[in-house]
């Protein structure tokens, strides 16, 4: 499950040029105009063999659309190879194929290795739900540039996100989230606000995109999958799927079991849990993430105190001295408990991060808010195109060039993507009265991000779509291996979601390694052995031992 929107957790994406495209036309065999035949509308086989038959008219990619964040064409890769860009028309309904289609955004890189070594096409999908394949993968490339050596890497923004048909919940009359609480006093106008807030944005979506709205869950993008898989012509799907996008690859293993090719997992989200407890067992991650982070900065001689439950404490009440009076900056605003939220999650994604977070929650504790308001716009995810489940960072928080709030990044549709997604995803429909029977479970796992966690219950109240079921099914017999990456120290997908995962998943089919490390995934932490293990898998095809573990690399001393 994806990470709770009260707390705003970081777009960690890498500092390369982000994408996005207004993209071409594929072949038009899957248009309306073109599923008719002897004076009548095709039937759905007849449309779904039009889809499949499509040749995609690859072209260089434009600059980024502001629905996809902003930003500059990407560069060509060091090799000289150019990004392509393209469209796919898939059904809005996979349940009607005969009916309305909608365009899908792709993005690819050809493989730089000899075509007689080429496996075929690795698909990625980089979490969230809500971030933009399309705009995310050439930030990626030199991470993933050694698979490319066999394959082709490619992505696209799933439906309702970017360039494929974005949802968009914004209205005149709706306030910025900025300025809902997401930790309310319970019985006061602030929870008052955050559940009128829902309400209206839940409304917005409809207003705005009813007509895709109840098509955007994680069972139809899975389909999507693949019909890419068959229009790029392979018979195995390759994927690459992290966070969130764990979950969409294990629903497409239980749609597809024999169409799995070499599939990684990883920062694997668990299956077994309902919406509620997800958002329970975020806390209790994040809460363990926050106290590793403590116990580094005491052996780095943390001013906060001394000993990392000093630190604890002090952080804990510092977000609420803020809360209750937040602390001016120079340029007119204030930092208030939740942008401490903001700061101190972002950061616990990626543990470069966690020097920069000291000098921030030092200087916050010291009256300076100025480092920590930094922080929290640079990873927080809150009106600022964050996308809170995805491993990577398209801005330095020690660069104050990358805080600038451009016009087309606070266009992105990820926050109301994400939303979308999720609630027609969960049929949970949480009250006031079911979050006050449960907070003081939240208070207990986290007093820092429980309370958030478990008012951001709420979020799907007064949504228009019935949601799917109250956890994915993902069981998949007879699907070759998959590689499950699971981290000790993940605070948005706890370590355990690896195990269970692998459970559902069925016997033989989920293969577990453990990355010993922090932050949020493993692959994209530079890890060598995680990356040496999964490169061999997907180039090689050749496993990790069974209950092998990757050591990570402490920080350097001194960071």
């Amino acid at each position: 499950m994806p990470t709770a929107r009260a707390i705003s957790s970081a777009v960690l994406l890498s500092t390369a040029a982000l994408l996005a495209s207004s993209l071409t036309a594929c072949a038009p065999a899957a248009r309306d105009g073109d599923r008719r035949g002897n004076g009548g509308t095709a039937t759905d086989e007849q449309a779904l063999t039009a889809f499949r038959d499509q040749r995609p008219d690859w072209r260089d990619c434009p600059a980024p659309a502001p629905v996809q964040g902003g930003g500059e064409a990407p560069r060509a890769l060091p090799d000289g190879t150019a990004w392509q860009c393209a469209t796919l028309r898939a059904p809005l309904d996979w349940n009607k194929p005969a009916g309305e289609s909608l365009d899908l955004a792709l993005i690819r890189a050809r493989s730089s290795g000899d075509a007689d070594d080429r496996i075929g096409s690795l698909l990625f999908n980089f979490g969230g739900p809500g971030g933009s394949g399309v705009a995310t993968l050439p930030g990626l490339a030199a991470d993933y540039e050694k698979l490319r050596s066999r394959y082709d890497l490619v992505s696209f923004d799933p439906r309702g996100v970017g360039n494929s048909r974005a949802v968009r919940c914004t209205d005149p009359d709706l306030p910025d989230d900025s300025e809902v609480d997401d930790t309310p006093d319970d019985g006061t106008d602030e929870l008052k606000a955050l559940v009128a807030f829902n309400r209206a944005t839940a409304a917005a979506c409809e207003k705005n995109s009813g007509d895709v709205l109840p098509h955007v869950g994680t069972t139809q993008a899975a389909r999507d999958m693949d019909l890419i898989r068959q229009v790029l012509g392979d018979e195995k799907l390759h994927y690459f799927g992290i966070s969130y996008g764990t979950e969409l690859g294990g629903v497409y293993a239980h749609l597809f079991p024999q169409r799995v090719g070499r599939a990684v997992l990883d920062g694997v989200v668990d299956p077994t849990h309902d919406t509620m407890e997800e958002a329970l067992a975020q806390a209790g991650g994040f809460q363990l993430a926050f106290e590793h982070f403590a116990a580094w900065c005491a052996e780095q001689g943390c001013a906060l105190g001394a000993g990392a439950e000093r630190i604890v404490a002090a952080t804990v009440a510092l977000q609420a001295a803020l809360d209750d009076t937040p602390l001016p900056v120079p340029d007119g605003d204030a930092v208030d408990g939740d942008a401490l939220v903001d700061a101190v999650t972002g950061a616990l994604y990626r543990q470069d991060y966690w020097p920069t977070l000291r000098v921030a929650l030092e200087a916050a504790a010291d009256g300076n808010g100025e480092v920590l308001q930094d922080l929290a716009e640079a990873l927080g995810q809150r009106g600022r195109g964050g996308d809170p489940d995805n491993p990577h960072d398209p801005e330095d928080p020690e660069d104050p060039e990358d805080s600038d709030d451009s016009d087309a990044v606070e266009e992105s549709n990820e926050e109301d993507a994400f939303r979308a997604i999720t609630c027609d995803d969960s049929s949970d429909r949480y009250t006031v009265a079911d979050v006050r029977s449960r907070l003081p479970e939240f208070l207990g796992a986290s007093p820092l991000f429980g309370p958030g966690l478990a008012w951001s219950a709420l979020s799907c109240d007064g949504w228009p779509v019935p949601g799917a079921a109250h956890h994915p099914e993902v069981s998949a017999p007879g699907a070759p291996p998959v590689l499950l990456v699971g981290n000790t120290g993940d605070p948005a997908t706890p370590y355990e979601g690896a195990a269970r995962m692998a459970e559902r998943l069925g016997k033989g089919v989920g293969f577990e390694l453990t990355y010993a490390g922090e932050g949020h995934g493993a692959y994209d932490s530079g890890n060598d052995c995680v990356r040496s293990a999964v490169n061999a898998y997907l180039l090689d095809g050749k496993l990790p031992a069974r209950g092998a573990t990757c050591e990570a690399e402490p920080l350097p001393e001194g960071k």
